[in-house]
């Protein structure tokens, strides 16, 4: 397989792997192509070679800047704007889960929190039902969230060796 077929075959899984994160496919294949690229890209190459609008590639741009994935390079006596990837996948994993975390788990923490203060007879059994169910799923998110929270903090190292622990 040549490269440029490798390049496009990698940027199409990539981006249909993004859509599991909770991001847009086209914002995965311009992550993808700032992952693969050994040079920063300015909007204009990313145009270029994932063949999309100047909007879409400055909306995605925007949006991996904001997710942590992609930073914002100036080189000298250049107008234009480039941007990279963080190479090191383990990074990428963790901003990943970190971003996860604050735009889905933690509104739904506060949610369920709230919840949890129904006003009604606990005796009633809709009452009792929808609190058991509440408090299920607030301990089980809570689990969730203090798991996130070690595999943000945590190095590489002692995560691959938990989960060979886990496999063996």
């Amino acid at each position: 397989m040549k490269l440029d077929e490798a390049k496009e075959k990698f940027i199409q899984a990539w981006g249909t792997l993004g859509t599991s994160w909770g991001v847009s496919r086209t914002m995965a294949q311009v992550h993808a192509l700032l992952l693969i690229s050994p040079d920063a890209l300015s909007a204009e190459d990313i145009m270029e070679q994932l063949s999309i609008s100047r909007g879409n590639a400055n909306l995605n741009i925007r949006a991996l800047i904001d997710w942590g994935l992609v930073q914002k390079e100036l080189k000298q006596g250049e107008r234009r704007e480039f941007f990279s990837a963080e190479k090191d996948i383990w990074k990428v994993f963790r901003q990943v889960a970190k971003e996860r975390r604050k735009r889905e788990l933690e509104p739904m923490m506060q949610v369920l929190e709230t919840l949890r203060e129904v006003e009604g007879d606990r005796r009633d059994r809709n009452t009792k039902a929808f609190t058991e169910s509440i408090d299920g799923i607030y301990k089980f998110a809570g689990k969730a969230d203090r798991t996130l929270e070690t595999l943000i903090k945590a190095d590489e190292h002692w995560f691959l060796g938990s989960v060979m622990k886990i496999i063996k």
